[in-house]
């Protein structure tokens, strides 16, 4: 189990309490009580994590083969095992059942009873006798329970998505319960005798058929229970189709969630709200985008939202819906494959997404097939799109090589960026559950067919108008609410059509620039602006003035925070109950540290000349491909040694002026730190083991003010700033800059937001 919470709301809690029975001469056997926890202490741990179970009788944890290797001999272990007199033998083991009751507002949970077991039972039963029936009718037409096999996941490519096969789950059907599959199978008879019989129109029927694919994302046995609004949650929350352990099972003849009334009312909802009255009549044509059937220059628009390398598997996820849609409309000339009548699935060949595990004449779809067949994509939209027409690419990506790969294939296809806007396409609430550099938008690319005698572009003349054009955009961006990493990718349009309006750019010597080179440059004057707008450096024109300016783990960290943050008025919520809960998402998050893929860091660091193997173990940490920076709290330590803050509040006390200095890094006044420097992945010493101590930088400093503020030493925090203050103008700029770029609700912000309350006036 992956949680024993039922209920975890304010003022209403309920959890499951395991208790181990050891009867004499049997073996033991685990018991449980619904109860109402006080704290959160009272209840235990999962008793899974990453494939691991741990026994709650004896503490043995299995590994990961060995629990698979049991599920698997199951079909995923969702349905109960029972023997000939109906007792529960093995599977699936019921825990608590969710009951309303006359009169009384929310849900109640008791321990499940024999006559719940007798229920499952039964449906098992039916189940049976609708496979029986099926098979002595010749298994004309498709199997009730869904035979199409599951993908195949692990390795590299789209299959890394699926684990499903792993646990014994060959099939779309094994993903759901003998009582889930028999409530499908009679609704997906009764419309299609309802449209057979002309009772329903086909309009209706399809409508119906999404009712009951719906149905089925919070309807199998991955659907885990949320235990704060006290119902199944769906099992499409990202791009993957993970394993589930424990599951919520829903009864779709009731009122709540997951049953069919409420997922009538919301596809009615929905489909009225999309309905466009008196709209021109199109006519919508099944193509490869490598193969448009339109002429030359026929369209106005061109516009797509394309796939990235192997990040969503989407046709593969499309089959979990797909197999009920057949069943549910099984003469639909949609739901099947236009290129291969033989494939029970959808079409997987020819789309355009990177997957090992698929080949295609002969030759896996790997990096290579993924980058060349977009290019062929975008060539093919030049191709259809007139001289005058527009088109827009979006993407929502966060690492730079994305970038550099669909930019790569929009310009060797013909095509010159015009613009870059950043549309709010996320939900707000599924941007606060991330914990990285989530974009808030979705960036539309807008770009124009590039002319056939487009001239060759000077690299000299590229790179003069380069600052301009970002600094004008960023400006603007920034004016209209746009922030962090929703900026950075926003100022790519206007940079990209310098460049990008000629055929190709080519230095003094003839050499030509290809776009990586060109895009180095371009993260270089993004990041430059970018310190520009937040430290006020607006008079550092040159990488060496900036250097100047502040110092490099400042830079690095002020150039982090300003890409992690996003757009904190999102949607234009003010709701203060909304607000809190994006403090306390926001304040998690940051007792870990905050973090960044590894690609954006490098890329705003390397041309800035920060060498981020300097900085790793003092202000940030690296790990499988993440940047984390590191919280205040995991400084402490190494700015004030063993002796902590309370040892150096007395010595700053008592030796104002030179105090912070000297008890900042204090173990390198006995010795000092040999310095190191990484080559790969090994960790060397200089040919002559150079000796260097390490200075305190203003960062160290005002981290050293804010350990001071948390530990609530007053008045060495007050001679610390009158000595900071004495000394330059550069610790409050920067205290103050950090207030601005850290996150509402971090510990980080209160205590810088605190400290400056400190300052004289």
């Amino acid at each position: 189990m992956r949680s024993f919470w039922l209920c975890k709301k304010a003022k209403r809690k309920f959890a499951l309490q395991p208790r181990i029975e050891r009867p004499r001469g049997s073996s033991p056997r685990v018991e449980f009580r619904v109860f109402k926890p006080k704290t959160e202490k009272e209840v235990r741990g999962a008793t899974v994590t990453k494939a691991r179970a741990t026994c709650l009788c004896c503490g043995t944890v299995l590994p990961p083969e060995r629990v698979r290797a049991q599920l698997a001999t199951q079909k995923g272990g969702a349905d109960v095992l029972f023997d000939a007199k109906g007792r529960r033998t093995g599977g699936a083991r019921m825990t608590a059942v969710v009951t309303l009751k006359p009169g009384e507002t929310g849900r109640h949970y008791r321990l499940p009873t024999n006559a719940d077991y007798a229920a499952v039972r039964r449906a098992q039963a039916r189940l049976a006798k609708i496979l029986s029936a099926w098979e002595q009718g010749g298994k004309h037409g498709l199997c009730p329970v869904p035979d199409e096999p599951t993908p195949v996941g692990g390795g590299s490519g789209a299959g890394r998505a699926f684990s499903v096969q792993r646990y014994g789950m060959l099939q779309w059907g094994d993903l759901f319960t003998a009582r889930q599959v028999v409530s499908f199978s009679k609704l997906t008879s009764i419309i299609r005798q309802k449209l057979n019989r002309n009772l329903v129109s086909q309009d209706c029927a399809s409508l119906l058929a999404l009712v009951c694919s719906k149905l089925a994302d919070r309807c199998n046995s991955l659907v885990n229970w949320s235990v704060g609004v006290e119902c199944p949650n769906q099992l499409f929350k990202g791009n993957a189709l993970p394993v589930g352990w424990d599951f919520a099972e829903s009864n779709v003849f009731s009122l709540a969630s997951g049953s069919i009334a409420t997922t009538l009312t919301a596809t009615a909802r929905n489909t009225a709200a999309t309905v466009i009255p008196e709209v021109s009549p199109s006519m919508p044509l099944l193509a490869t985008a490598t193969e448009s059937p339109l002429p030359d220059q026929s369209a106005h628009i061109w516009f797509t939202d394309p796939p990235y390398y192997d990040a969503v598997p989407y046709a593969d996820l499309s089959d979990f819906f797909l197999v009920w849609l057949k069943r549910t409309l099984p003469d639909h000339p949609l739901l099947r494959d236009p290129f291969d009548p033989d494939n029970p699935l959808s079409p997987k060949m020819a789309e355009t997404i990177q997957d090992e595990t698929k080949h295609v004449n002969g030759r896996p779809k790997d990096r290579a097939w993924f980058e060349e067949t977009m290019a062929k994509a975008f060539a093919e939209g030049r191709r259809v799109l007139r001289e005058d027409g527009i088109g827009s690419v979006v993407f929502a990506h966060k690492t730079t090589e994305g970038w550099e790969a669909l930019l790569s294939g929009m310009i060797r296809g013909g095509w010159t960026i015009t613009g870059s806007w950043p549309i709010a396409t996320e939900r707000y609430s599924r941007l606060r559950a991330r914990d990285s550099a989530a974009l808030a938008t979705s960036i539309h690319l807008i770009c124009r067919p590039r002319p056939q005698d487009a001239p060759v572009g000077d690299w000299a003349d590229v790179l003069r108008e380069l600052p301009i054009r970002v600094s004008d955009w960023m400006e603007r961006l920034q004016g209209e609410g746009i922030r962090g990493a929703d900026l950075v990718f926003a100022c790519i349009g206007p940079a990209l059509e310098i460049f990008s309006r000629y055929r190709s750019v080519e230095t003094a010597e003839g050499r030509e620039v290809g776009l990586p080179e060109y895009l180095e440059k371009v993260w270089e004057v993004v990041g430059r602006a970018a310190l520009q707008q937040v430290l006020g450096t607006a008079r550092a024109r040159s990488r060496t003035d900036l250097a100047g300016a502040l110092e490099e783990d400042a830079r690095l960290t002020a150039l982090f925070l300003w890409t992690l943050q996003s757009t904190e008025t999102f949607n234009g919520d003010d709701n203060k109950e909304k607000e809190n809960e994006d403090e306390k998402a926001v304040a998690k998050v940051a007792a870990k540290g905050f973090s960044l893929p590894f690609d954006v860091v490098r890329r705003f660091a390397q041309p800035m000349g920060i060498d981020l193997d300097i900085w790793t173990g003092r202000i940030i940490g690296q790990e499988k491909g993440v940047v984390r920076l590191l919280p205040i709290a995991e400084r402490a330590s190494d700015l004030f040694g063993e002796d902590g803050a309370d040892a150096a509040a007395d010595w700053i006390e008592s030796n104002p002026g030179e105090g912070v200095q000297a008890t900042l890094f204090p173990e390198l006044d006995a010795a000092p730190r040999i310095r190191k420097r990484r080559r790969g992945r090994k960790t060397i010493l200089d040919g002559d083991a150079e000796l260097q101590g390490i200075n305190a930088t203003v960062l160290d400093r005002v981290h050293a003010a804010m350990l001071l503020q948390s530990s609530g030493h007053a008045n060495a925090l007050r001679t610390l700033i009158n000595t900071e203050q004495d000394r330059g103008p550069e610790f409050l700029r920067l205290a103050n800059a950090l207030s601005a770029l850290y996150p509402r609700g971090s510990q980080e912000k209160r205590l810088l937001d605190a400290m400056l309350l400190a300052v004289p006036r």
